[in-house]
Formats: structure tokens, C-alpha cells, sequence
């Protein structure tokens, strides 16, 4: 698992109702704070209701806690039936073998054990989770033990979890009698985005961690999967399973792109991958906008540098022409004047020579006409 990898000494963000990861804060610690104060000033009936997920069972387990050494608890995982198997079960934990199975008499034996038990500076807690899902005949069975009185003292005290739907059924006309006695009535919400963030970083430092491990960008990707809020119960799920991506990456911390991964492999709709592409079109406008450094500046393409040479009375200046062979030797020192005058006295005799031939042409005119007319005079 990730628990070494990310330095935490037990996992996080587990779905099982352990007190130890109970959130007292916000709206927890006040339906916490009046079931305690109902309980300890021994009314009746309690009833807590919330959407899927919501810590209800979690709660539950924090109570227990807070009173093991102060009750005798009683905890139903499902709502029986009807109002005898409620008898029948209550009986049983009791430790009680009934005289008979008439619904009367069972009633009777319950008060009896009941009784004892107050006497013995103890008193009976009946948790009953998933109560949304009992028939109107387990409701009267309810209110019929709520009924069991010593005086102005509660025999029993039972303590209801149930789904928003449970308000449904305690809503109706024929619930009325039911609906009167309850003493507490507590609903547990969702998560808003500080309290979710408040949520995830208590239970990372009951871990033994730091809410450093998720970065900046992770932070706002699961404020964004739960917007505008969330239920302890699906944040656990993909921060567990934002961590274990993260691991499975050997990353060393969470970021946006670790939550969109979990978000698709548990099967939330988010807008997570939009937050990600604008992100992304963020840090390019920033590369953009900011100027290069020197230093990473990309290297351009010199044009090679040409040094001239000094030039003074000692200098030989070549000539970039044709005619640098007859001036400069190979190794660029000026040749003498020997072959410039030859190449002019060649170009004398060549001239020459073209004129006689020209008036060769011409012998009728004369010498001077001749020239005369090579002119254009």
C-alpha cells in the first residue's frame, strides 16, 4: 500500500466507521454535542438522518464510545421486521428467557430487565441504523418502548440512523403519535469546499501525515470533483484513490491530474479534465508573456566574423578582381611592374594593329581621312 511511500502510518481515508477519524467539527461536533447532552439527560427517543454517506454510522460509533462504560448498548445493523422481532431481539440481548411469546408479556419481561438494570446505575441504548428502511409496525413497536417509564426516568433510550427518506415516513399523519416523542431530531449535511479541505487534512494528520501531500492543484481538483459539496464517505473514496494513483506513479505527491485519473477510474462525472485543460492554457500564456532569460535564451546562428587587417604605409592591400593573379603572388606579396607594362605594351601593338587594318580597308581615302572617319570626326 502507500502508506510508507507517503509517510503515514496507517491508512487515511478507509470507509469503516472508526471513531478515531470522527470529524468534530462544523455540523458534526453540534449533532455530536446535543445527542451527548439528550443522553445524559436520559430523554428518549433520538433521531439522526442524513443523505447516503453522510458519517451517520460513524457518529453512531462515536457515541458508543463516549458512553461504553456508561450504558448498555444495543446495536441493530438492520431494523427488524416488524415490532415483535423488535421485541424478540431486545429480549434476547437482554439476556432474558421469556415466560411466553405473547407480545404482552414480552413487553412485560423487557420493563422488568429494565428495571434491574437502572437499579444497577445503568441504563439500555438501542442503536438502530438503516431505521429509513422500517415498516410503520417497527415505528409503533418504537414508540411503544419509549412509553417504558419510572417515574418522570426513560427505561430506555433509542437512538435512530436513518436516510433523508425516514422524514418521509415520520412526516405522515397516521406518524403523528410517533413523530411527538421524539426528543432530538439531528441532520447531518454535506461538505462545503473549506470543510471538505478541513476534513481531508484531519484525517491526514490522524495518519500520521501532512496535507502537503496533496499540491495546490490537487487541492482545487477535489474542491471541483464535489462542488458545490460532498459526503465524507465519496471524498474518502477518491482520495484514496487519488493517493494510490500517485503511488502506483511513484510520485511523491497528488496533483489535478492524479484526482482526474481516480475520478474516471470510480465513476464521477467532474469538470475536473476542463480544470486541467485551462491549466494547461494558463502556463502556455505565461511561457508567452514572460521574457526568455539570457541564459535560456535559444542559441541563434553567428555569421562568422571578418577581421580586416590594419592597413598602413607597409601594408599590401589585396584586390578582389580578376587581374589579383598578375599583381600578387600566391602568398599575396605585390609582384613588380614588369608584367603590368607588358600587358599595356600588348595592348598598344593590338591597337595598332587593328587601325592599319582598318585603313588597309580604306586605302582610297588616305591615312588622315582614315583616322578621321575611325573617329566618327
Amino acid at each position: 500500500m502507500y502508506t510508507k511511500h507517503f509517510g503515514l502510518n496507517r491508512l487515511p481515508f478507509e470507509n469503516v466507521p472508526d471513531p478515531a477519524f470522527f470529524f468534530d467539527q462544523g455540523d458534526y461536533h453540534n449533532v455530536r454535542s446535543h445527542i451527548t447532552d439528550s443522553l445524559k439527560a436520559g430523554r428518549g427517543l433520538m433521531v439522526v438522518t442524513g443523505t447516503i454517506g453522510s458519517g451517520k454510522t460513524t457518529l453512531s460509533q462515536m457515541i458508543k464510545s463516549d458512553f461504553a462504560d456508561t450504558l448498555k448498548l444495543v446495536w441493530i445493523a438492520e431494523p427488524p421486521a416488524n415490532s415483535m422481532d423488535l421485541f424478540l431481539y431486545l429480549a434476547q440481548e437482554l439476556g432474558l428467557k421469556l415466560s411466553s411469546s405473547e407480545r404482552t408479556f414480552v413487553i412485560r419481561d423487557i420493563r422488568e430487565a429494565l428495571l434491574k438494570t437502572v437499579s444497577d446505575g445503568t441504563k439500555c441504548l438501542i442503536i438502530i441504523d438503516e431505521s429509513h428502511l422500517m415498516s410503520e409496525d417497527t415505528f409503533n413497536g418504537i414508540r411503544l418502548l419509549n412509553n417504558l417509564e419510572e417515574g418522570s426516568a426513560k427505561l430506555i433510550q433509542m437512538l435512530l440512523l436513518g436516510q433523508e427518506e425516514i422524514m418521509d415516513k415520520i412526516n405522515k399523519p397516521e406518524m403523528e403519535p410517533f413523530k411527538q416523542r421524539i426528543a432530538a431530531l439531528e441532520i447531518l449535511g454535506t461538505l462545503d469546499t473549506e470543510g471538505i479541505q478541513k476534513y481531508i487534512s484531519h484525517r491526514l494528520q490522524i495518519a500520521g501525515g501532512h496535507p502537503d501531500i496533496f499540491k495546490e492543484t490537487g487541492w482545487k481538483a477535489i474542491s471541483i470533483a464535489f462542488k458545490p459539496s460532498g459526503t465524507p464517505r465519496m471524498i474518502n473514496t477518491l482520495c484514496d484513490r487519488s493517493l494510490q494513483v500517485a503511488f502506483n506513479k511513484k510520485k511523491e505527491f497528488v496533483d489535478a491530474h492524479d484526482v482526474y485519473e481516480a475520478t474516471q477510474k470510480i465513476g464521477m462525472v467532474t469538470d475536473v479534465f476542463h480544470y486541467i485543460v485551462s491549466l494547461k492554457s494558463k502556463q502556455k500564456e505565461q511561457l508567452s508573456e514572460s521574457p526568455v532569460p539570457v541564459e535560456e535564451a535559444p542559441a541563434q546562428v553567428q555569421k562568422p566574423e571578418i577581421k580586416l587587417p590594419d592597413v598602413n604605409e607597409h601594408t599590401d592591400i589585396r584586390p578582389m578582381n580578376s587581374y589579383a593573379p598578375l599583381y600578387f603572388d600566391q602568398e599575396g606579396k605585390r609582384k613588380g611592374l614588369k608584367g603590368p607594362l607588358i600587358l599595356l605594351g600588348f595592348s598598344l601593338v593590338t591597337l595598332a594593329a587593328s587601325i592599319m587594318f582598318y585603313c588597309h580597308q580604306s586605302a582610297s581615302s588616305g591615312l588622315v581621312p582614315c583616322l578621321l572617319d575611325l573617329l566618327g570626326v
